[in-house]
């Protein structure tokens, strides 16, 4: 797809502090690619943000999901992609699995293990891929997805099933009792004690692996640190109710790694310090995320990594600023409020319990009418997701109700997180000039968002 032509003229004004956030990602992996070479152990993991624990113990961890969307983003999946292929996964398979699954099977292929590499180096010479370091151990804490909960199943069985794996459930919150509400109720509380017990545990197994006494004083100071990014990055996100909007969506994706994958320390909470001071100041000088913003949109998926600047600049020349979505603003340590930093694992469970595809539709549709009122949202695209069934399930739902309460236009459009050949530029093109007539027609009769 790399032929098409970008949208000419306006193009997204992006926050400067990305490159802050650049640095951390590539120093990161780099840390990786060295962690054998310097005695450290590595975990495999896939699902919710359970790095804390690893970091806590001196164990150095690949994300699958960050990882495969990292190659994505910098144009460096397709030989992880097909090397799975060659394996025998096929291609509507999770793209985010498929990805991590063939870097496993270049690890096997590779039979020696790649250090004393950095992310640019490896980069430059499209590598990334190749030059993961094996497995010591794997850790699956996936919400919902079925794919994710059989993901590491399947490295371990890749791995001929020697390396220790320790398997988190994460239950699905129905939301159907009577006393069930967002954050509360018997079913959420049971299912937030439930989540308590089991990371404990994770904890003793990881202790096991290490074999040394697990440091929960480390612990509590890497929480506190996610804490604080958590409630700066939240409060950036609310302040883009300003008109112009001065971030976007796409904003907000590049700046996940920070609260996703990046060590809790004082570099996460000073890159939120200084985006949100960015924010501010773009308030003060009127300056919005794209050059001139008439329309306020949502985006419902996860986000397409192979497209994240295409996109960002395509709805900008549309004067589109896409101001929140669901991926962003609903997940990722923004429940910051309920961990008690001596006593982290309960405020850790109900941030996971809670991620973007681990609520019942209804709580999660009420979710987003908050939003999408909050940042006085105009129309809302759903990203269908090719290979990701699990965000893609409700999106129906979603639109059936956005329209009906709100009575806001909707664009559903198709592709995927990591593998760009499922998207079609012409239909989406189609469709999101159609929801913006359909706005257009709204304030022409005078109906405000």
């Amino acid at each position: 797809m790399n032929d098409l032509i970008l949208p000419q003229g306006k193009k997204a004004n992006r926050l400067k502090t990305s490159s802050m956030n650049n640095k951390m990602v590539n120093d990161y992996w780099t840390d990786v690619f060295n962690a054998k070479a310097e005695g450290k152990l590595v975990c495999w993991y896939e699902g919710v943000a359970i790095n804390p624990l690893m970091q806590a113990a001196d164990i150095r961890w690949v994300h699958g999901e960050a990882w495969s969307a990292l190659l994505a983003a910098r144009n460096n999946e397709q030989p992880a992609q097909t090397a799975a292929e060659h394996r025998g996964y096929m291609k509507e398979l999770c793209s985010y699995a498929r990805t991590h699954i063939g870097c496993g099977v270049l690890a096997q292929n590779r039979g020696v293990e790649a250090s004393g590499s950095s992310f640019s180096d490896a980069l430059g010479a499209g590598l990334l891929g190749e030059r993961i370091p094996a497995p010591d151990m794997f850790i699956s804490a996936y919400p919902y997805c079925s794919t994710g909960q059989q993901w590491d199943e399947m490295l371990f069985r890749l791995f001929g099933k020697k390396i220790p794996i320790f398997n988190i459930s994460v239950p699905w919150v129905w939301g159907n009792k009577p006393d069930a509400m967002y954050l509360g109720g018997s079913e959420f509380n049971e299912a937030k004690q439930y989540m308590v017990k089991q990371i404990r545990a994770c904890t003793d197994w990881i202790a096991q692996q290490t074999g040394k006494k697990y440091n929960w004083d480390k612990l509590s100071e890497i929480m506190s640190y996610t804490k604080t990014a958590g409630r700066l990055r939240v409060e950036a996100m609310e302040l883009c109710k300003a008109k112009p909007a001065p971030a976007s969506f796409f904003d907000w994706t590049t700046s996940l790694a920070p609260v996703n994958f990046i060590p809790g320390g004082p570099a996460i909470v000073d890159y939120f310090e200084k985006t949100k001071a960015e924010i501010v100041q773009r308030i003060a000088d009127n300056e919005g995320g794209i050059p001139q913003e008439k329309y306020r949109l949502f985006w419902d998926g996860i986000m397409n990594w192979n497209k994240i600047g295409w996109l960002a600049n395509k709805f900008a020349a549309y004067d589109a600023n896409m101001v929140a979505g669901r991926y962003t603003h609903m997940g990722f340590w923004h429940e910051f409020e309920s961990i008690d930093v001596e006593n982290p694992l309960e405020g850790m469970a109900v941030n996971y319990l809670v991620c973007p595809i681990n609520l019942s539709a209804p709580l999660m549709i009420e979710q987003i009418i908050k939003l999408c009122k909050h940042y006085e949202i105009e129309g809302v695209v759903l990203h269908a997701a090719r290979t990701c069934r699990a965000f893609s399930n409700p999106q129906f739902l979603i639109a059936d109700a956005v329209q009906k309460r709100l009575g806001l236009p909707v664009a559903m459009i198709e592709g995927d997180m990591v593998d760009e050949s499922f998207y079609k530029d012409e239909i989406v093109n189609s469709r999101v000039e159609a929801m913006l007539e359909s706005i257009e027609a709204r304030k022409r009769v005078g109906i405000a968002a």
